[in-house]
C-alpha cells in the first residue's frame, strides 16, 4: 500500500482579527516593522525568525467561528533576548503583561495578550539569562 504525505511549501501562523486594525497596529508596534504584504481591513503579513504571522480579517459569514468564547488554544509564542526588556516594551505600547515572569526548567516566560484576547508566551531561553 503506498503511503503519501503533504507536499508543503511553508507553514505559517494565521491569526482572525475582528478588530482588525488595532490588532495589526499592536504587532506593527511590538515587532517594530510595518507587515508586508499588506491589504487594508483584509489581509497582513510579519516575517519573523523561523515563522510567517498572517492576520486577517474573517468574512462576514465566518465570524462566529472566531468568537473568542469559543476559541482554540492557540498561543504565539515569540523567544527574546531579554524578558524584562519585552515586558517593558509590552507596558509602553499599552499591552502589560498580568503577573511577574514564571521561571521553569526551560527558562523564564509570561502571558500577555493581543487586542482580540490571542495569548503570547514571551519566553527568555535559559542560555540567554544572566546569572546574577
Amino acid at each position: 500500500m503506498a503511503t503519501s504525505s503533504l507536499m508543503m511549501r511553508e507553514a505559517f501562523v494565521a491569526l482572525a482579527a475582528c478588530s482588525f486594525e488595532s490588532v495589526v497596529s499592536f504587532y506593527e508596534r511590538l515587532l517594530g516593522r510595518s507587515p508586508q504584504p499588506y491589504v487594508p481591513q483584509v489581509y497582513a503579513e510579519f516575517l519573523l525568525p523561523g515563522v510567517k504571522l498572517g492576520i486577517f480579517r474573517p468574512s462576514a459569514d465566518h465570524i462566529e467561528e472566531f468568537d473568542q468564547s469559543k476559541r482554540a488554544g492557540l498561543s504565539l509564542c515569540l523567544e527574546v533576548e531579554d524578558l524584562d526588556e519585552a515586558i517593558a516594551h509590552l507596558t509602553h505600547i499599552g499591552y502589560p503583561p498580568e503577573g511577574q515572569p514564571k521561571t521553569a526548567s526551560h527558562g523564564r516566560e509570561i502571558y500577555a495578550y493581543d487586542p482580540e484576547g490571542n495569548r503570547l508566551i514571551l519566553h527568555q531561553s535559559k542560555s540567554y539569562i544572566r546569572e546574577s
